[in-house]
C-alpha cells in the first residue's frame, strides 16, 4: 500500500489585474503520483516546473492565494488541510533547499531535541542526541554548535538528523543537493537512501538527475506542472533505449556526461 498517493493535484495561483479583473495561474496540473513505503521517488525537472509547490501542497504549506484541486491520500487517509496540520513535522517531514530554515540563535543539539518533542518522541535518554548525529557521520561535538559554524553539508545532514528524530513515515527532501560538492551530494543522498532503508518513503525533488538515480527507484519527470514521464530509475542508462518515454530519453542525452546529444523528442 502507498504511504502517499496523489490523484490530478492542481495547483493555482490567483491575482487581482486592476481593480475588478482576476487573474489565475495554473502551475501544477493533473499530477498524480504515488509513493510506498522502502521507495525512493525522485520527482525531476527544470525550475519552475512545480517541483517545491508540490511538496508544498503535500505539506499543507501554500501561500493564501494558492488553490488546491484533486486529492492526496497518506497512508489511505485523506489529506486534508486538518490532516496536514496534525501530520506536519512528526508523520510527514520536508527538508526544505535552504539551511536557512535552521535557527540561528539554538545548537543543533537543542533543535534536534526540539524536533523529537514535536513529534511525541522526546529525547531523554543519555547520549540520544550523539546517537542521533552519529547515524549521519557528525561527531558528538556537533550538538553543542550554532548552524552558522557548519558546512553545508554538515548542516543539510543535521537536517536530515532532525527528520529522522521527528520519525517521519513520509520525507520529502527539496534540492538536497544544492550548493554541494560531489562528495557531500553523495553523502546526503545515500543519507536519504538510509530512511528508505527504514521503511520510509521518500520523494527526492531534484534538478540532479544522476545523483537521484544512484538512489531512485522509479523517476517522474515535470515539465511546465505536468508530469511527462515516469520511468524505472534503472532504466536510464547507456542511450537511453530502455526508456519508455521520449522526453525521458531526451533528458537523458542530453547531460554533459552524455554528450550533450540533441535527440529528438518523440511522441
Amino acid at each position: 500500500m502507498s504511504v502517499l498517493e496523489i490523484e490530478r493535484l492542481t495547483v493555482s495561483f490567483h491575482r487581482r489585474d486592476g481593480l475588478r479583473r482576476r487573474i489565475t495561474t495554473d502551475c501544477v496540473r493533473d499530477v498524480s503520483l504515488a509513493v510506498a513505503r522502502g521507495e525512493v521517488l525522485a520527482l525531476f525537472g527544470a525550475s519552475g516546473a512545480g517541483k517545491s509547490l508540490l511538496a508544498h501542497a503535500v505539506m499543507g504549506l501554500l501561500p493564501p492565494n494558492a488553490l488546491a484541486g484533486g486529492t492526496m491520500r497518506f497512508d489511505g487517509h485523506v489529506l486534508d488541510a486538518p490532516a496536514q496540520a496534525a501530520l506536519r513535522g512528526n508523520r510527514i517531514a520536508l527538508i526544505p533547499q535552504s539551511v536557512g530554515h535552521l535557527d540561528p540563535l539554538a545548537t543543533v543539539g537543542q533543535q534536534l531535541r526540539w524536533a523529537a518533542r514535536r513529534a511525541g518522541r522526546p529525547m531523554t535518554a543519555p547520549g540520544a542526541v550523539a546517537e542521533a548525529l552519529s547515524r549521519f557521520d557528525l561527531a558528538p561535538a556537533v550538538a553543542g554548535t550554532f548552524p552558522h559554524t557548519l558546512s553545508g553539508g554538515m548542516a543539510r545532514r543535521v537536517m536530515l538528523a532532525m527528520t529522522m528524530a521527528s520519525g517521519a513515515d513520509l520525507v520529502l527532501a527539496d534540492e538536497p543537493s544544492n550548493g554541494l560538492d560531489a562528495d557531500n551530494t553523495a553523502r546526503v543522498f545515500r543519507c536519504l537512501k538510509s530512511f528508505a532503508e527504514a521503511g520510509k518513503a521518500v520523494i527526492v525533488i531534484s534538478h540532479d538527475l544522476p545523483a537521484a538515480l544512484k538512489i531512485a527507484d522509479r523517476v517522474v519527470l515535470l515539465d511546465r506542472g505536468q508530469v511527462v514521464a515516469e520511468e524505472r530509475a534503472d532504466a536510464f542508462t547507456s542511450d537511453g533505449e530502455a526508456l519508455c518515454a521520449g522526453y525521458a530519453r531526451s533528458i537523458w542525452n542530453a547531460l554533459p556526461q552524455n554528450g550533450f546529444s540533441r535527440a529528438c523528442h518523440e511522441a
